[in-house]
């Protein structure tokens, strides 16, 4: 048969022949000697590299997390209860990648990039590698455009920037899972991708937060990974990685996105399970030493970017646990050692129902006023002071009254702070807002009202200031400052407002 008269089958089949790689082939193949509480151990691949990913005849997955003499380390990702001893395991030569690109916004999925919505299979634009490593600092920026939470206590306290790596810590269930949704939530009308990480936490909480975005938020701008507190100590413990991974898709692309992990206390006691399961010496509380490593090579890679980069940035809000309001423990003295500064919350503050329950005085930002709003910035200038000298006096008179003007006078300033910084879950205010509401009290125009009557004062603000002051809302709102002309409107307007209410002496209903 002529060349010209063959099949294009035919043609096809000779050109693999013609390039097929001919010569023997070397595979390494191991063997499970134990398995142990999501652990394998693994002989016979002794030339297996550290973080490799290995599969199993099964078609399970694991990766190398510590190398013996003689042999290795295994954390397995899933399968717990189909790998035995004595299954065969190979080396695939690669590292753990997870799915990342513009197809996982408004999905769930678990660290591994598997669909756990209803919306069918992650198509992945590509796969990237967990474990990255941190812009250097010659790559960086300056950290100077604020991050909005729409909480008043925080934008106008302990202002957050892009860039920045806000430790948020205290005691169980008072308010710090709260705090980054309320951010997560007030992204919706920004420019920033958000990644929230569930690890290790309850099904039913995980699933308010995701009810809450999907309510109150915007979803179709948000990634939720989740790793919970029954899947399999591998998976909870590369859900951080995995989600800064997935978030730095977006900042390596010029944008800007927030990733909040919850919590990284749960994360510490599975990296700690781990170290003790593969026998790796243990150090303070029973933590291995690596422990600081683990978490300061994942927050660093938090950054803001210069603009020969792409000018893009990623913000972390990582979540950590205390018992009893102890920050000397030794997650938290590592993690506060670690961020730029850490936004504390008190037990007693929130059984007192002052929510956010921040304590102002040990919470603190290293970056500041250097990214707040100028507006902002300019209302808020002597805030925290003012706050700071009531509650010392506040102290003392419990021990008895005091009969000075002055005293009282402050007193009742410092009673409207505090219920100006209160503020309900789900409700962040603008930042047109956050300025109008500082403004009335740095001009004394809620010491006129009573105290019970501020959040209605809140409430009603911003329908108020778009009537009665539009030029102003929209000033803030294109470019953060308020000229010298519309501040005067502001105050005319935020002084109507204040007389719309009662006064001071009048009792509650």
């Amino acid at each position: 048969m002529p060349n010209d008269a063959r099949p294009d089958w035919l043609e096809r089949a000779r050109q693999r022949v013609a390039q097929a790689a001919l010569g023997p082939a070397v595979e390494e193949i191991g063997r499970v000697e134990s398995v142990t509480d999501g652990v394998a151990m693994l002989s016979g691949l002794a030339t297996a590299r550290l973080d490799e990913l290995l599969r199993f005849d099964n078609g399970y997955f694991g990766f190398v997390q510590a190398l013996e003499r003689d042999r290795v380390s295994c954390i397995l990702l899933d399968g717990l209860e189909a790998i035995e001893a004595g299954d065969t395991v190979r080396r695939t030569g690669e590292v753990l990648r997870v799915p990342v690109g513009p197809s996982l916004l408004g999905r769930v999925i678990d660290p591994l990039g598997r669909a756990l919505d209803e919306k069918g299979e992650v198509a992945a634009e590509s796969r990237r590698a967990i474990e990255q490593p941190a812009p250097a600092i010659a790559d960086r920026d300056l950290v100077t455009e604020p991050v909005q939470t729409g909480l008043v206590v925080i934008d106008a306290l302990f202002a957050l920037g892009r860039g920045q790596r806000e430790l948020i810590i205290g005691d169980r269930a008072i308010g710090k899972t709260a705090i980054a949704v309320d951010t997560i939530i007030n992204q919706k009308s920004s420019d920033i991708v958000s990644v929230y990480v569930a690890v290790g936490q309850k099904t039913s909480a995980v699933r308010r937060v995701i009810e809450a975005i999907r309510q109150h938020g915007a979803p179709e701008r948000c990634i939720v990974v989740v790793a919970g507190a029954s899947e399999s100590p591998g998976l909870r413990w590369i859900a951080p990685f995995a989600g800064f991974t997935i978030a730095e898709y977006f900042r390596d692309r010029g944008q800007h996105a927030l990733i909040v992990i919850d919590d990284l206390s749960k994360h510490a006691e599975t990296h700690r399970e781990l170290a003790l399961l593969t026998r790796q010496p243990p150090g303070r509380e029973a933590y291995p030493g690596d422990v600081f490593h683990l978490h300061a090579r994942m927050l660093e890679r938090a950054a803001k970017l210069s603009p020969e980069k792409g000018g893009g940035s990623l913000t972390a809000l990582p979540i950590a646990v205390t018992e009893a309001g102890n920050l000397s423990a030794y997650i938290p003295t590592n993690l506060i050692s670690i961020t730029d500064g850490q936004i504390v919350l008190d037990s007693k503050l929130f059984h007192e129902e002052r929510k956010p329950a921040v304590d102002v005085g040990l919470s603190v930002s290293r970056v500041g006023g250097k990214t707040q709003a100028p507006a902002l910035r300019e209302a808020a200038e002597s805030l925290r002071l003012d706050y700071a000298q009531f509650l010392e006096i506040e102290i003392f008179t419990r021990f008895g009254g005091m009969s000075d003007i002055r005293v009282k006078q402050q007193i009742l300033r410092g009673e409207h702070i505090r219920a100006a910084l209160n503020q309900p879950q789900y409700a962040p205010l603008s930042l047109a807002e956050e300025v109008g509401l500082i403004l009335a009290l740095q001009a004394g125009f809620l010491d006129s009202i009573p105290v019970f009557d501020v959040a209605a004062f809140r409430g009603r603000l911003g329908a108020w200031l778009q009537e009665h002051a539009p030029a102003v809302v929209a000033e803030i709102a294109q470019t953060g400052k308020l000229g010298a002309e519309n501040r005067t409107v502001a105050l005319a307007a935020l002084k109507m407002l204040a007389e719309t209410f009662g006064s001071p002496k009048q009792a509650p209903p």
